[in-house]
C-alpha cells in the first residue's frame, strides 16, 4: 500500500507531469523541506463518490499529499495538491485533509503552505466538493494573522480554488506552467465574446504585473520553492513569536559616504530608493515583494542587526513616488502582514502626494489612500520613518508620519515637508499680489523670489523638526545605524489598541 500510494496515478501521469515542466506533488514536498523531515498524514485515504463509475476509481491519497516538516529547522505544515489523479480535482476527503493539516498548523502555532496543482472541483462529487472548498476558506480566514500562510501556484488554479490562495498572505507562481482565473478563456469567449488566452488571462506575468494578485514570478518550480524558503526565513512561526534572528558580520555603525549623494540636489530629479535601501540593510540584503506590480512604491523584507523588518518606500523613479490605488493597497496589505506577526516597519518617504486625476477618484482613491493610512495607524509594532526628500500634503500623514503613531521619525537635511510644493503653494498665497502685477517678465522674477522665500521657510525639516514631528535630522550616511539603534531601543515596546471585536477597514 505504502508503494501504491507512492505512485499516485501511475508511472504513465507522473511522466507526463515531468514532460509539462513540472514536478510531482511528492518531489515538490521533498524540494521545501528539510531533508528526511516530512510526515505524512492520512496517505490512504480515498473518496467517498459512488457515482458516475468513481466507485471503481478509488486511489490512495486521492490527489493530495498532506503533512508536516521542517524547514531551515522550523515546523510547517504543507499540502500539495496531486494534478496525476484525477488532475487534482478537489474532493470531499481531500478537502478534509487539507482542513486536517489546516488545523494542525493552528494548533502547534506554525506557518502553512500550499502547493497548488488542480483542476478545480471534482464535478463527480457535486455540492461535496464545494463544501470542501467553504472549509478550507473558513480555516483560512480564521488562521489569518493567527499563522503565516503562503500559496505557491504550481499548476492550474480556477474556479473557486482561487479563494484561498487569494485569503493566504503570500501567492508565488511560475512562469507558463501556472495560472489562475475564476472563469476560463472559453467561459468568457462565450460570455462576452473576447478572446484571451489563458497565460495572457491569468499567468504569472499577467498577475505578477497586472492584477497584483502574485507577489512573486519565479522562473521554475525549483526557483519558486527556494523563495518559499526564503520568504520563511523573515517570518515567525506565529503571531506570538518574534521572527527569527539571523547572524550578521555587517556592523551595526556602519556608515556609507556614498549614500550622502543617492538623492540629487534637484527635487525635480529622479533617483532609484532601492540604493537607499540596499546600501543601509544588513549584507545589501532586500527580499522584494510585489516588485512588478505597482513599481511607484517598493515593499520587501530585509534585516538590521540580523532582525527582519518590513520596508515600505516611496520610488521616486516611478510616478515620482506619488500614491496611486495600486500602490496604497499594495502596501497596506503588506503593512497589516507585517504588523500581525510582529516585523517592526521601516519606511522611506519621498512622496509629492497622491496621484490625480479622473481614473483615480472614479476608481476610489479615496477609500483605497485610506487603506494605507488605516494600516499604518493602526499597526503596535515598531515603526521607524525617515524621510528622504519630500512629503507633501496628507501623503505625507499617510506615510507613517508621527501623527499616526510612528516611534521614530527622522529626516534628511534636504527634505521638504509642507502642505504642497513651494511652487503649487506660491501660486496660491502669493496669488493676489502677483496678479496686480502686469508686466509678465516682472511677475515671473518676482514669483521666482516668492518660491525662493518659501522654499527656505517651509520646504525643509525645521519647522517639523521645531514642533516635534520629526525626531532628529541626520546625515544619509548615518541612516544605517540612526535605524538599529531605534530598533534596539524599540525592541520590548508594547502597544495596544482599543478592546474592539475588529476594525472597519476601507474595503
Amino acid at each position: 500500500m505504502e508503494a501504491k500510494a507512492a505512485l499516485a496515478g501511475g508511472e504513465a501521469r507522473i511522466a507526463k507531469q515531468h514532460q509539462a515542466g513540472k514536478l510531482t506533488a511528492r518531489e515538490r514536498i521533498s524540494a521545501l523541506v528539510d531533508d528526511g523531515s516530512f510526515v505524512e498524514l492520512d496517505k490512504f485515504v480515498t473518496h467517498r463518490c459512488a457515482d458516475f463509475g468513481m466507485a471503481d476509481q478509488k486511489i490512495l491519497g486521492d490527489g493530495v499529499v498532506t503533512g508536516h516538516g521542517t524547514v531551515d529547522g522550523r515546523t510547517v505544515c504543507v499540502f500539495a495538491q496531486d494534478f496525476t489523479i484525477f488532475g487534482g480535482a478537489l474532493s470531499g476527503a481531500y478537502a478534509q485533509k487539507i482542513c486536517k493539516v489546516m488545523d494542525l498548523a493552528t494548533k502547534i502555532g506554525c506557518p502553512v503552505i500550499g502547493l497548488n496543482d488542480s483542476g478545480g472541483a471534482r464535478i463527480q462529487e457535486g455540492v461535496e466538493s464545494l463544501a470542501g472548498y467553504a472549509d478550507i476558506f473558513l480555516r483560512n480566514v480564521l488562521a489569518s494573522g493567527v499563522v503565516p500562510q503562503l500559496s505557491a501556484i504550481m499548476g492550474p488554479c480556477a474556479g473557486g480554488a482561487v479563494y484561498s490562495p487569494a485569503i493566504t498572505d503570500f501567492i508565488l507562481m511560475v512562469e507558463h506552467t501556472s495560472y489562475m482565473f475564476i472563469t476560463g478563456p472559453d467561459v468568457i469567449k462565450t460570455v462576452t465574446n473576447e478572446e484571451v488566452t489563458k497565460e495572457a488571462l491569468g499567468g504569472a506575468q499577467t498577475h505578477g504585473s497586472r492584477s497584483g494578485v502574485s507577489h512573486f514570478t519565479e522562473l521554475d518550480e525549483l526557483a519558486c520553492i527556494a523563495r518559499l524558503r526564503e520568504l520563511l526565513a523573515y517570518m515567525p512561526g506565529n503571531n506570538a513569536e518574534d521572527p527569527p534572528a539571523h547572524p550578521t558580520s555587517d556592523p551595526a555603525d556602519r556608515a556609507d559616504a556614498a549614500l550622502d549623494s543617492i538623492v540629487p540636489l534637484d527635487p525635480k530629479k529622479s533617483y532609484d530608493i532601492r540604493k537607499i535601501i540596499h546600501g543601509v540593510v544588513d549584507d545589501g540584503k532586500f527580499l522584494e515583494v510585489h516588485k512588478d506590480y505597482a513599481k511607484n512604491i517598493v515593499i520587501g523584507f530585509a534585516r538590521f542587526d540580523g532582525r527582519s523588518v518590513g520596508i515600505v518606500a516611496n520610488q521616486p523613479a516611478q510616478l515620482s513616488g506619488a500614491l496611486d490605488i495600486d500602490a496604497s493597497v499594495k502596501a497596506a496589505r503588506f503593512v497589516r502582514f507585517c504588523d500581525c506577526f510582529n516585523i517592526p516597519l521601516v519606511t522611506f518617504v519621498d512622496v509629492p502626494g497622491f496621484l490625480p486625476g479622473t481614473n483615480q477618484e472614479f476608481g476610489g482613491i479615496i477609500k483605497h489612500g485610506a487603506k494605507l493610512l488605516y494600516a499604518f495607524a493602526e499597526a503596535t509594532v515598531p515603526k521607524i520613518t525617515i524621510i528622504t526628500r519630500k512629503a507633501y500634503g496628507g501623503a505625507y500623514d499617510v506615510m507613517a508620519s508621527k501623527h499616526i503613531r510612528a516611534d521614530v521619525n527622522v529626516s534628511y537635511p534636504g527634505a521638504e515637508i509642507a502642505v504642497m510644493g513651494a511652487d503649487g503653494a506660491v501660486n496660491i498665497v502669493r496669488r493676489g499680489e502677483l496678479d496686480k502685477i502686469k508686466d509678465p517678465a516682472e511677475r515671473e522674477a518676482v514669483r521666482a523670489k516668492f518660491i525662493e522665500e518659501y522654499r527656505e521657510a517651509f520646504a525643509n525639516p525645521y519647522k517639523a523638526a521645531s514642533l516635534g514631528y520629526i525626531d532628529e535630522i541626520i546625515r544619509p550616511r548615518d541612516t544605517r545605524y540612526t535605524i538599529i539603534r531605534s530598533l534596539r531601543t524599540l525592541k520590548n515596546k508594547r502597544q495596544t489598541n482599543l478592546p474592539r471585536k475588529h476594525g472597519n477597514i476601507p474595503l
